[in-house]
């Protein structure tokens, strides 16, 4: 695939960051969807484990970053149908990769969290995108090396001001 904005449109001549407009911020953020879109099929990609699919590894992350939770806190953070996850949940558990334990506040219901299995697969499933990244990486030119190197802190400040919480949930 490739982006329909041509890839000079903002040159380091033509682009000044202090005369930042609205149609060059939505031309960087198109370009920038566009990037990450194309990558993601990469990151996503499932190693030895054909068992985990895209949503499973999600969830699994979900589990990771703000677990324990209960399925509907679940279904809401992937913003997803609550029985959609809960037939996964059932399936991460049948691959072992999760453990369900009573909820301290509500003995009626059930938390799921990650066990020492899933979370071993969730490591190994990042450690093998970002090999596969490292080796993209490598085989850029060095100055699109630096490039990206020194696009990290605006990255990261950008990946920083997205909401901890899905939208439509009301919390933050």
């Amino acid at each position: 695939m490739t982006s329909s904005f041509d890839s000079d449109a903002l040159d380091s001549d033509a682009f000044d960051p202090d005369a930042f407009d609205s149609e060059q911020s939505a031309e960087l953020a198109e370009r920038l969807r566009a990037a990450i879109q194309q990558l993601l099929p990469e990151l996503r990609a499932q190693g030895m484990q054909s068992q985990l699919t895209p949503s499973r590894l999600a969830a699994l992350a979900a589990l990771s970053a703000h677990g324990p939770l209960r399925i509907s806190d679940l279904a809401t953070r992937m913003g997803i149908a609550l029985s959609t996850v809960s037939r996964m949940v059932d399936l991460l558990d049948g691959f072992g990769w999760i453990e369900r334990q009573a909820d301290p506040k509500d003995q009626r219901a059930t938390l799921i969290a990650l066990n020492d299995t899933g979370q071993a697969l969730l490591d190994s499933t990042r450690r093998q995108a970002a090999t596969r990244l490292a080796e993209r990486i490598h085989q850029l030119a060095a100055d699109h090396q630096h490039s990206l190197h020194d696009a990290l802190p605006a990255l990261e400040a950008l990946s920083a001001q997205l909401p901890t919480e899905p939208p439509g949930t009301g919390r933050r």
